[in-house]
């Protein structure tokens, strides 16, 4: 008992540093270790099943397929604008399989604003200097720590993510 409060206080206050330091639940309740993702540029994307900007999955899966040896795509349901992610991890997997044949690493349903933000999210906002403005804001992250957001009307394929690339 003592080891289990101990390593949730430890992880409660722990300030993550880089990352690496993440450990979240992907959308079919595995735990993903952000380590894996060392040394890999990532494409973090807080998406919505019933957004005007909900076809961008397919723009993001297009990237995945073209460009998935050069840059990670991951995806973070949340609810947090118009209420237009309102289904349960089981349904927006099935919705992103089904409408846009999404292969790219999903993640459960977050907070990406507000009192609750889930910790990447914070992290991401301090590192950037934003956060989330709608459904599919983009942040990428080098290898080298930087991270430079983009907002949602900037799609997947745009030239200024694809020069990122290089």
């Amino acid at each position: 008992m003592k080891i289990s409060l101990l390593f949730f206080l430890t992880t409660l206050f722990m300030t993550p540093t880089s990352i690496y330091d993440f450990k979240i639940q992907s959308i079919d309740g595995k735990e993903i270790d952000f380590v894996q993702y060392k040394d890999k540029t990532l494409l973090i994307v807080n998406t919505a099943s019933e957004c005007g900007y909900t076809p961008q999955y397919a723009d993001l899966q297009e990237l995945h397929e073209k460009f998935g040896n050069q840059i990670t795509i991951l995806g973070f349901p949340a609810n947090n604008f118009g209420g237009q992610e309102p289904g349960t991890n089981v349904q927006i997997a099935s919705f992103c399989k089904k409408n846009y044949g999404v292969t790219f690493q999903m993640f459960e349903k977050i907070s990406v604003k507000g009192s609750d933000q889930h910790p990447l999210y914070q992290f991401l906002k301090e590192k950037s200097g934003k956060e989330p403005s709608w459904n599919f804001c983009k942040y990428l992250v080098k290898p080298d720590g930087t991270v430079k957001f983009f907002a949602s009307g900037v799609n997947p394929g745009d030239d200024d993510i694809l020069k990122e690339l290089k």
